[in-house]
């Protein structure tokens, strides 16, 4: 796969602007194991390859698991995760595919009992955040690193 556009170097004013809104969330004061998960989780539904490498291996430098990185995909089905970390991934879930209906009550309800009304701003701006990372990888085709150890035809 070939990058199609960089755009960083097409519109560089505007990419910082959106590092100081990521990095203002990133740094809002939520822990930063879940800020990691979020972001992965966000990237893994959006099928963004770049973000996903990027993200599961900061998570991993900064001390998750192996596994709750690689069980982060089907987290409904997992013990390993906490009750606040599951009432944020079902938030950011929500928040990333707002296509296919309402941020209904209960899950507002949800998140109010795991995050306080402040800390469910950060989160919803965390995810808003990624999602806008997304939304230039992917269509750009941005290219994740290749580790010494893996190939394309492995």
């Amino acid at each position: 796969m070939e990058q199609r556009l960089d755009f960083w170097k097409a519109e560089p004013q505007l990419m910082t602007a959106i590092l100081a809104l990521n990095d203002a969330a990133v740094s809002s004061g939520l822990e930063h194991s879940l800020v990691h998960l979020v972001k992965l989780r966000a990237s893994q539904i959006n099928a963004c390859a770049y973000c996903v490498d990027m993200h599961s291996r900061e998570a991993r430098k900064d001390g998750e698991s192996e596994q709750r990185v690689h069980l982060l995909a089907v987290w409904h089905e997992s013990p390993l995760y906490t009750e606040r970390e599951r009432a944020a991934f079902a938030w950011t879930e929500k928040l990333t595919r707002l296509a296919d209906g309402p941020v209904d009550d209960a899950l507002y309800a949800h998140a109010l009992e795991h995050f306080s009304e402040q800390e469910l701003v950060k989160l919803s701006v965390l995810v808003a955040a990624i999602n806008v990372w997304n939304r230039l990888c992917v269509p750009f085709r941005a290219v994740h690193p290749v580790s010494e150890t893996y190939t394309a035809a492995a």
